[in-house]
């Protein structure tokens, strides 16, 4: 069987409808500013940009979300880099420094010593 279409000339699209359907109606129950055509263009138009776009809404949302959690982790990163440099000069400024460094990171010890790790906890 083949379903009839009723000419909506208020909107100027053409919408399906069983045929004991009363089309005046129908069209009574919209209100009359939704039944502009521009309105209805307009709606379709933002309803488009908004959900079915290629940068929808909800898109720019997480885009905003993973930008906030990408410049927290570049602050993160930037201070560790000032730290990295103040290690690595303090390195750099003699054997002392480096004996240090390696006695309190790593735990080395010279040959004839004992290394005694006391966890504070």
């Amino acid at each position: 069987m083949i379903t009839p279409f009723f000419f909506i000339a208020d909107c100027s699209i053409f919408i399906p409808l069983k045929l004991g359907m009363n089309l005046s109606k129908l069209i009574n129950n919209i209100p009359e500013r939704f039944r502009n055509k521009y309105f209805v263009v307009s709606f379709l138009f933002v309803a488009w940009i908004f959900f079915f776009d290629e940068d929808n809404i909800t898109d720019h949302i997480q885009n905003k979300r993973k930008l906030g959690e990408l410049l927290i982790q570049k602050k993160y990163y930037k201070e560790q880099i000032v730290s990295d440099r103040q290690k690595l000069e303090d390195l750099n400024m003699g054997v002392n420094e480096l004996e240090k460094f390696a006695r309190e990171q790593y735990f080395m010890s010279m040959p004839d010593e004992e290394v005694f790790v006391v966890d504070e906890n």
